[in-house]
């Protein structure tokens, strides 16, 4: 593969939904090792942009690109299979089940053992298990949520929910994982707490895209920030060129004509 191709290509990237343009001729790359955000007010195409490179929609217009290989139009468990993962807005976790319990049955459900080996306790199915087991214990301490292992995932914090959403995506081995709102609903100390796990992340070789609302957070955890505004690109740079940008400035805080 060329040097200069990056692990995650969206070009002209549209999605309509009857006559409403959510996503309208989006293009940007996102290099293998970087932090990307992606911003913009409410109704910007942020979700929809991250729904078109996970599969769950079919763009309109438009290609996505995983390591040059075109994968718009996959079904989401072909392009989570790839290796893009992906956390959402609010949870989907058991809530009756532990913590523990969700992210086993996450690894479980990714390995392909045989139903009858499962059934009858050969080798093969105890061997995963164990291995199962061993991860689950990796990746809830490396999302700083280990000592809850036995507590119903319903009655975790939100900030703790949130971050076995992470551990969830993570159990797929992702090289692209896309980070819906990670801080959303999180005190300052959660935060900070959190932008630091998304580094870490990074330092594992894994990729990340994320969205986000808290801007403090985007610009001091994020290498390189895109910008939405009514489903068009309007901007693209490191988070002081976003910063200085009058057209972001505009976006979110209005014109003095608005005012």
């Amino acid at each position: 593969m060329p040097d200069d191709v990056p692990l995650l290509e969206v070009k002209g990237l549209a999605k309509r939904f009857g006559g409403v343009r959510a996503v309208n001729d989006v293009s940007f790359r996102v290099a293998a090792g970087e932090i990307m955000g992606l911003i913009g007010p409410n109704g910007a195409g942020k979700t929809t942009t991250f729904n078109l490179v996970s599969g769950r929609y079919v763009p309109s217009a438009g290609e996505v690109r995983l390591d040059g290989r075109r994968i718009d139009g996959m079904r989401p468990d072909r392009v989570a299979a790839l290796g893009v993962a992906r956390t959402f807005q609010g949870t989907r976790i058991f809530p009756r089940l532990t913590v523990a319990e969700n992210l086993r049955t996450a690894l479980l459900a990714a390995e392909e053992v045989g139903f009858w080996a499962d059934w009858l306790g050969l080798s093969s199915a105890r061997a995963v298990e164990a291995a199962a087991a061993r991860r689950t214990a990796e990746l809830l301490d490396f999302v700083g949520i280990a000592e809850h292992a036995e507590t119903a995932s319903g009655s975790l914090p939100y900030a703790h929910q949130s971050r076995l959403g992470i551990a969830l995506a993570l159990a797929l081995r992702p090289r692209l994982l896309l980070l819906d709102e990670p801080f959303a609903g999180m005190n300052p100390r959660e935060t900070m707490e959190a932008a630091a796990m998304v580094q870490r992340i990074r330092e594992t070789g894994v990729t990340v895209l994320l969205v986000e609302h808290d801007m403090a957070a985007v610009m001091g955890v994020c290498d390189r920030i895109v910008v939405l505004d009514h489903g068009e690109k309007i901007a693209e740079g490191t988070p002081g060129e976003i910063r200085a940008d009058r057209r972001v400035i505009e976006a979110y805080l209005g014109t003095e004509e608005d005012a």
